[in-house]
C-alpha cells in the first residue's frame, strides 16, 4: 500500500484527500436507530448550576424533566423547543415533550437567581454528536496531509 501511495503523483494524492474530505463532510454518519423510549431526568437547580447539566436522548424519545429548585426560584427553558417551567424552592416542576429535533440545544434558567445567573446553562443532546466525529476524521486527514507534505 505504501509503494502504491509513493507511486501516485502529488495531484492524485491531493485529489484523493479532497475526495475523502468531501465524503466526511457530506455523507451521513450511521447512527443508532433506537426505538423511541420514555426518559425521565431529575435536575437539581441551585445557584448557579444544573445537576446534571448534560442530558442525552435519542430522536423521538418522550422526555420528562423534573426540575427541583434547591435554594431559590429557578426556571428552565430549552432553546429551539419553546418550552419553559419554573420551580419554587423544595418544589418539583415537570416538563414533558417529544425530542423531535435532532442536535444540541442549550437550556437556561429563566428566573434571575443572582449575579451569575447568565452562566446557569445546560445542554440537551438529541441524537449523536456528528460534528465531533466529523471533526476528528478531518483532523486525521489533516495529519495525513501533513505527513505527505513533509515526506516530499
Amino acid at each position: 500500500m505504501s509503494d502504491l501511495l509513493k507511486s501516485l503523483s502529488p495531484v492524485w494524492r491531493w485529489g484523493i484527500l479532497a475526495l475523502l474530505t468531501l465524503l466526511i463532510l457530506f455523507l451521513p454518519i450511521p447512527g443508532n436507530a433506537a426505538e423511541p423510549a420514555e426518559k425521565t431526568f431529575q435536575i437539581k437547580a441551585s445557584q448557579f448550576a444544573y445537576s446534571p447539566a448534560i442530558l442525552a436522548v435519542n430522536p423521538g424519545d418522550q422526555v420528562t424533566i423534573e426540575l427541583l429548585a434547591a435554594d431559590v426560584v429557578h426556571g428552565l427553558s430549552i432553546d429551539g423547543y419553546k418550552l419553559e417551567t419554573t420551580s419554587d424552592p423544595g418544589q418539583t416542576a415537570r416538563l414533558t415533550f417529544v425530542a423531535d429535533q435532532q442536535g444540541s440545544f442549550r437550556f437556561r434558567c429563566t428566573v434571575t437567581c443572582g449575579n451569575l445567573h447568565p452562566f446557569m446553562i445546560g445542554k440537551l443532546q438529541v441524537g449523536q454528536n456528528a460534528l465531533l466525529w466529523r471533526g476528528a476524521l478531518l483532523a486525521g486527514l489533516a495529519l495525513i496531509a501533513g505527513i505527505w507534505g513533509v515526506r516530499k
